[in-house]
């Protein structure tokens, strides 16, 4: 005897087989909006679709619903944990309502950008034997219907934005031998580029583009030139074959000249006189043709590295005067201490001007016409001995991003001044997977400057038309803390360890709004808007070399201030009236 049927089941069913046939977390409704090379060179004011929201690297939005004379109402909207600790330093992507996390461990979530509700999430199973030297990842790149992952074990994986499920998967080198991957992927028309960590391994780094549809390699670039390339001459002997010089941070694009512009990392090993020479493309800027990978015109900042100055962040195309002239820039604020002001073309890299913005006592002068630093001999590291300098090892700013405002004309830069290292140079030893350095990290020092200031931390603002400083805003703490400016007249930073998210008046610095986050902010800000209303986000989450810089700190002051773990989304907006709705 059969069992009757009743409307409530009948309902149920129905329910359950449109549930079946929806792909889990797909986001239909409404449906994806595909990313394309148009949106990305101009992208609409609500969206952050790349890690600086540009392809010049500016870190600026120019909505400006939260403005100076309101954010002191700004408050949270919603908050979303991770669900993992380390350190958290992707920006929140977001694509017309839905964001893209990217967060340690190399997690993918995918969450309604209205209302902090989960979407999907992708956990990449890593392997068993993987040794993570900065266990953390910068951001995914989007294109088309698809979100792409930079993994620690040195693959690149494309995922359909819909539901998270893996497109393709490609492996771009081998992490036995040292090889991993933290940056986002940056999407230029039609192709993923990527760059490979592990410099301290003694890899020999390089940049790869990846077709978009397929996964099909399109070319590889070496940051180490191999016999007959240029630059081979700036190496000795085999040095070059384990050369470091990695690529982890994402590069900028100018879609004008079709060349992409990439900061690059230290040679190794660490202590310069195992490795005598320039060592090109070391702690450089690169312009790589788009089409073809060939290395067009480079600077390169420091020759010969022995301080670990790595100048991976992306340098800011912005142009500026030069005398009578307004050139097509490139701005870095180096690792090295030194605000660098290139100026770029088609073929060629032009050193304009460079000058201190912390504390450095390495360089004894900069040569005005090449910009190629001279070094007072007795602050360069080498074998058997050792040797103080500053800036410390993490320079004067290390990856966190400056921003750059059009309204202003000013750069914000996340500085560390009033601190110092010492290393201790010892023969390297070169083993594939093992770390190649050259000191004894257990050597290795890291403390303030006796005769500096009672503040490490500084939030600094430069006049791009003047080339000059403007405001400098202090810290006792460290600074970790990359840069957001926005058109509302504001900068958005965190990075210091009292936890604290902050907003400043861009022209004056003067701090106008804080919260305290569950962690230290060390994540790189955002804004975006969904139904006319404009959001800050961005993902607190301390670790990695935040962490580690704060255990050094400890030690030279005999304290022992821990900062808790944990990442966590915040997403701030006005309440609804004080935001003109």
């Amino acid at each position: 005897m059969s069992t009757p049927v009743t409307p409530r089941a009948l309902a149920l069913l129905a329910l359950l087989a449109l549930l079946a046939s929806t792909p889990a977390g797909a986001v239909d409704d409404p449906p994806y909006a595909s990313v394309t090379a148009e949106r990305l060179t101009a992208p609409a004011a609500d969206d952050w679709l790349m890690v600086r929201r540009t392809y010049d690297s500016w870190g600026y939005s120019p909505l400006n619903q939260i403005s100076t004379a309101n954010v002191g109402s700004l408050q949270p909207a919603w908050t979303f944990s991770t669900g993992v600790v380390e350190g958290h330093q992707a920006p929140p992507i977001v694509n017309d309502g839905v964001m893209f996390v990217a967060t340690p461990r190399n997690q993918v979530i995918a969450i309604d950008a209205r209302s902090g509700e989960e979407v999907w999430r992708y956990r990449r199973a890593l392997p068993a034997d993987l040794f993570q030297l900065h266990p953390t990842n910068r951001g995914v790149a989007l294109w088309g219907d698809r979100v792409y992952l930079a993994t620690v074990d040195a693959h690149l994986v494309a995922l359909d934005a819909r539901t998270g499920e893996v497109v393709w998967d490609v492996e771009v080198a081998d992490y036995l031998s040292g090889y991993y991957m933290t940056l986002a992927p940056l999407a230029v028309e039609g192709r993923i580029l990527v760059g490979t960590s592990g410099g301290e391994f003694g890899i020999r780094g390089f940049i790869e583009a990846f077709d978009a549809d397929s996964g099909e390699s399109l070319w590889r670039t070496y940051t180490v030139p191999g016999p007959g390339e240029p630059g081979f001459e700036t190496w000795s002997d085999e040095a070059w074959k384990r050369g470091g010089v990695p690529i982890w941070v994402t590069g900028s694009y100018d879609p004008a000249t079709r060349l992409t512009y990439w900061g690059t990392g230290n040679a190794g090993p660490w202590m310069a006189d195992q490795r005598p020479g320039d060592n090109l493309y070391a702690n450089s800027v690169i312009a790589l043709d788009i089409d073809s990978g060939a290395i067009r015109a480079h600077h390169q900042y420091h020759w010969n590295d022995a301080w670990d100055w790595d100048e991976v962040t992306a340098p800011l195309l912005i142009d500026f005067p030069d005398g009578a002239a307004t050139v097509k820039g490139l701005v870095h604020a180096g690792r090295n201490g030194y605000l660098w002001r290139l100026a770029r073309s088609a073929d060629d890299i032009r050193f304009v001007d460079a000058r201190p913005y912390v504390y450095q006592n390495v360089f004894s002068d900069v040569d005005a016409e090449s910009g190629r630093p001279s070094y007072d001999p007795t602050r360069i590291p080498r074998t058997g001995h050792r040797t103080e300098f500053c800036p410390s090892l993490w320079g004067g700013k290390d990856w966190p991003p400056e921003a750059y405002s059009p309204q202003t004309g000013y750069l914000y830069i996340p500085a560390n001044e009033n601190l110092c290292s010492a290393f201790t140079g010892e023969k390297a030893k070169y083993r594939p997977g093992e770390l190649y350095l050259g000191l004894s990290i257990d050597k290795l020092e890291v403390f303030p400057r006796a005769d500096g200031g009672d503040h490490i931390g500084e939030l600094q603002a430069w006049d791009m038309r003047t080339g000059e400083k403007v405001w400098t805003r202090t810290f006792a703490s460290h600074n970790w803390g990359p840069v957001l400016a926005t058109g509302g007249g504001l900068v958005f930073a965190g990075g210091t360890n009292d936890r604290q998210f902050r907003a400043f008046d861009a022209r004056t610095g003067d701090e106008l709004w804080q919260q305290k986050t569950n962690s230290g902010v060390i994540g790189v800000p955002v804004s975006y808007a969904v139904d006319g209303r404009q959001y800050i986000a961005v993902v607190s989450g301390w670790g990695v070399d935040a962490q580690r810089k704060q255990d050094y700190l400890n030690k030279a002051r005999g304290t022992d201030l821990q900062v808790p773990q944990g990442g966590v989304v915040w997403v701030f907006a006005l309440p609804q009236a004080a935001g003109g709705e």
